[in-house]
């Protein structure tokens, strides 16, 4: 059995810098390029483990900072683990709770060897800092641990950019001396905000550590997506060629499409079930508001050529029907769809660098691609 953290480079395309690789995690093979749902809370959002995994999802997210809130670490451990507690047996990665702290809790002050915060669910202070994260997620055991960083908002100062930088690298070393769960691989995270030197300096110090994989943090936050690519380029020369790549909380489309041109691997992010639950649905040319009136009598299917159980069995008119009268099947359709669209997604990029066509592929989203669909574009679908 090939070990936990081994990552086979497969290929990568001849034109651009996108590629194909295996990671090996003790619960099973991720192939990528990957997107990750998010199951912050020990579930895909409206989903169950079995459709995420009839789908072919391999691996999927759970969070620290909410697990360690609700239910609670040492519950998760009696229960068997995050994959018996929550009934999935294919990787899972854990992020370490450091965005949320800085995102999510109340009055958060940052001192050296942690952050003390308010709890967004009661208002109760906790404390996390890189011992304690790690050892969440050692009980939680999880496949794939996050290091706890300090994640930095835009914008932000120049000297504060450079302390936070280096609390980030101390605070991966103090991780990594922490004990794990048998298996359990450890991903370094680069920050450094906007300024390129410092996500350089930070990926080369978290390259000399040895970790099992590499994120990029601290993009997406309010930056406009030219800064994201910069974020992605001033990072990643200096990050190892033979360890999987993580560009953390991204899932647009078109951003995963230059990522991956820029030799990113995985992604994960919460928008094909956030924006489901409000009556959006993705297509491989774009979204649109299936709760718009001018669906009402639409006899279609979501989208044309996708083989989802949604699209296979109702129409854009039913569905409409479900959120108007509040029905949750409505979630749950569009949920699964979105999802699907993803995963079939994440297929033809990886046809594409196989056939080496990777560049080809690029070239026709962007021709091809809305980010917001008008009525009369929603039924191209693969044409």
């Amino acid at each position: 059995m090939t070990p936990p953290g081994t990552f086979d480079l497969l290929s990568t395309d001849p034109s651009t810098r996108a590629r194909l690789g295996v990671l090996h995690t003790a619960h099973g093979l991720v192939e990528t390029p990957v997107f990750m749902p998010v199951g912050t809370q020990a579930t895909v959002k409206a989903m169950s483990p079995e459709e995420i995994s009839g789908m072919g999802y391999q691996a999927i997210l759970g969070n620290t900072y909410h697990l360690n809130l609700r239910p609670g670490a040492d519950l998760v451990a009696q229960c068997g683990g995050l994959h018996r507690f929550m009934g999935w047996d294919r990787a899972i990665l854990t992020d370490s709770g450091g965005f949320q702290v800085w995102s999510l809790g109340r009055l958060n002050k940052i001192q050296e060897e942690g952050v003390v915060f308010q709890s967004h669910i009661d208002g109760s202070t906790h404390f996390m800092g890189p011992k304690e994260s790690m050892e969440i997620q050692r009980k939680l055991g999880s496949d794939i641990a996050m290091v706890f960083d300090e994640c930095m908002p835009y914008p932000v100062e120049r000297d504060y950019a450079e302390r936070a930088v280096a609390r980030t690298l101390r605070w991966a070393a103090d991780c990594l001396e922490q004990p794990k769960a048998e298996g359990q691989l450890r991903f370094g995270i680069v920050q450094g905000g906007v300024f390129e030197d410092l996500r350089e300096t930070c990926a080369r110090e978290l390259a000399t550590m040895g970790f099992d994989g590499y994120a990029i943090g601290g993009v997406s936050v309010g930056e406009p997506d030219e800064l994201i690519l910069k974020g992605i380029e001033s990072s990643i020369d200096a990050l190892p060629e033979d360890r999987p790549r993580y560009l953390m909380g991204v899932g647009v489309f078109g951003q995963m499409v230059e990522a991956i041109a820029r030799g990113v691997d995985m992604f994960d992010c919460v928008l094909p079930t956030r924006v489901a639950r409000n009556g959006t649905a993705y297509t491989q040319r774009g979204r649109f508001a299936l709760r718009n009136a001018v669906y009402k009598e639409d006899l279609r299917p979501i989208e044309k050529d996708c083989d989802c159980y949604a699209c296979r069995n109702f129409s854009r008119a039913y569905i409409r029907h479900l959120f108007n009268t509040e029905e949750l099947l409505g979630i749950r359709l569009l949920t699964l769809h979105n999802l699907h669209c993803y995963r079939r997604f994440m297929e033809k990029i990886k046809a594409a660098i196989r056939e080496e066509r990777f560049q080809v592929f690029r070239e026709e989203f962007k021709r091809g691609y809305s980010p917001v669909l008008k009525p009369d574009q929603t039924w191209h679908g693969d044409e």
